[in-house]
Order: C-alpha cells, then sequence, then structure tokens
C-alpha cells in the first residue's frame, strides 16, 4: 500500500496536507510547521533545525507499520526510521498542538487545523489493518 502525503498549505504554526492512498484521495493531514528537513539530512542537521514538537518530520519515503503505542494505549501507525524524531505516529487531533512531529489526519480542514478526525483515523486504520492482513508494504511518501 502505498500512501502519499502532499504538503500544500504551510503557515507559521502548521503545515495542511493531502493523504492519498494508492494514487485516490482519502482525508488532509496536519502536521507541525515545515522547517525544510528532508531524510536525507544528517541527524546533526536535522537537530540545528528542528525546533521540538514544533517540526514536521522531513520530506521522504518511509515505511509505516502498525504498533502499540505506549502513549496512546492502542494500536497506531509508526513511521519508522524518521531522521531525528521517535515514535512518530499517524492519528486523531484537531491543532498543531495535537501533533509533536506526528501526522494527524482529517476529513475537513481549517486554518491550522482539520477536523472529523477520528473518522479519518478509524477509516484508515481498517485499510491499514487490511493491508496488513494481505501482506502488503506499507510505504509513505512525503512531497510538496
Amino acid at each position: 500500500m502505498k500512501l502519499l502525503l502532499r504538503r500544500h498549505t504551510f503557515t507559521e504554526n502548521s503545515t495542511i496536507g493531502s493523504l492519498y492512498i494508492d494514487g485516490l484521495f482519502f482525508c488532509y493531514t496536519l502536521e507541525d510547521k515545515d522547517r525544510g528537513l528532508n531524510q536525507g539530512m544528517s541527524a546533526a542537521t536535522t537537530a540545528l533545525k528542528k525546533i521540538f514538537s514544533k517540526t514536521a518530520i522531513g520530506y521522504g519515503d518511509y515505511n509505516v507499520i502498525l504498533s502499540q503505542s505506549n502513549r496512546f494505549k492502542r494500536i497506531m501507525p509508526e513511521i519508522l526510521n524518521v531522521v531525528g524524531f521517535s515514535g512518530v505516529r499517524i492519528h486523531r487531533g484537531n491543532y498543531a498542538g495535537d501533533t509533536e512531529g506526528c501526522i494527524i489526519v482529517g476529513l475537513k480542514k481549517g486554518i491550522d487545523a482539520v477536523y472529523n478526525s477520528g473518522d479519518a483515523e478509524k477509516a484508515l486504520m481498517l485499510k491499514l489493518q487490511d493491508a496488513v492482513k494481505n501482506n502488503q508494504t506499507i510505504t509513505l511518501d512525503i512531497t510538496t
């Protein structure tokens, strides 16, 4: 399964994008501010640009798994091998303060916000669980 996140709306507080699954629009996304990170940067360069809990993860290609979140106490999508970040998840929320580097999903978008997030997360989890059941690799490409 191929997830594509196209970032398109940038503010001082957040980044809004569109999430596609296998080429079809699925929902909107909300992340922290895009500070120009990319997956090819070293950990040292990432650390210089990153502001803890206020920076979107870097552009690039990632593998995604479903795993138990100690923080949220449930199975959630986890984005693997994000330079300079740990425990990056895709989950529900509404505002940039809910992200801490994670990707928030929602069915509607606003200024620095997404809405109907619980519904988006539930639908995404069903699709990801089906992919896992069918032994599909889940990838995420973050681009503009």
